[in-house]
């Protein structure tokens, strides 16, 4: 998932980036309205986070002109004011959500995670491709009845690898979405961490769901007579709730 974090404090800032980034989000960051309006009209993000405060912009107008150029984005609002009248103003703005300072890292983790799921623009809970089932709340990865362990980047690639099940992915749009760096696209380290989720996934399994598809990309996929119906992901997401 790619994050757009807007914050003109750069200490925190910086702290908030290195927390999104640990917890496998792919972050792009601004420090004025300007910086994130440009950014917003340039790349597809999945989340906006923006704090009101911003200078040369403020977060509020930055907030109505990404709505007024069509973009739906779940925006998340940052704020030092808690006045109910500032909260009303940012949600009339195009806001999804509003997260007042100081707050808990864990809860604008668990903030993020609703403003994309009212918007449908997350995963279910739990992916499933063939037998390989991915819990994104709990971040626990089983195939049959093996528990497999990840890393935080190993599971950040499966999970983009997973939401686009049965797609080639390419090494770029992998670079730009788990390694925040779509300039780099012939680095080896994609090469790297795929080799090492391929062993993880697929290493003493009769059937393999993990390809790489030379000079193309990476897939992950079920072979055909195996491959997890709609209907049952549906059904297994429900039983999981």
């Amino acid at each position: 998932m790619r994050i757009l974090f807007a914050e003109d404090d750069r200490q925190l800032r910086t702290s908030i980036v290195r927390g999104l980034r640990e917890a496998s989000y792919a972050v792009d960051q601004a420090g004025t309205g300007p910086q994130a309006l440009a950014l917003a009209e340039a790349n597809e993000y999945d989340v906006i986070i923006l704090d009101v405060l911003l200078p040369g912009e403020d977060g509020l107008q930055v907030c109505r002109e990404i709505r007024a150029a069509g973009n739906r984005v779940p925006i998340l609002m940052l704020t030092a004011l808690d006045g109910i009248e500032q909260r009303i103003e940012g949600l009339d703005a195009g806001a999804d959500d509003y997260l007042t300072k100081p707050f808990d890292f864990g809860e604008l983790l668990a903030r993020l995670r609703a403003v994309t799921r009212r918007r449908g623009d997350v995963a279910p809970a739990t992916i499933l491709v063939g037998d390989l089932a991915i819990d994104t709340s709990r971040r626990s990865v089983r195939r049959n009845r093996r528990e497999i362990s990840l890393t935080a980047k190993e599971f950040a690639l499966l999970l983009h690898l997973a939401r686009n099940a049965g797609r080639v992915v390419s090494r770029a749009e992998l670079m730009t979405h788990v390694w925040d760096d779509a300039r780099n696209t012939y680095s080896n380290i994609i090469d790297v961490y795929a080799s090492r989720l391929r062993r993880k996934i697929d290493e003493g399994e009769k059937v393999a769901l993990f390809t790489t598809v030379r000079g193309s990309g990476f897939m992950l996929e079920a072979p055909a007579g195996s491959r997890t119906s709609q209907a049952e992901r549906t059904k297994a997401t429900r039983e999981r709730r």
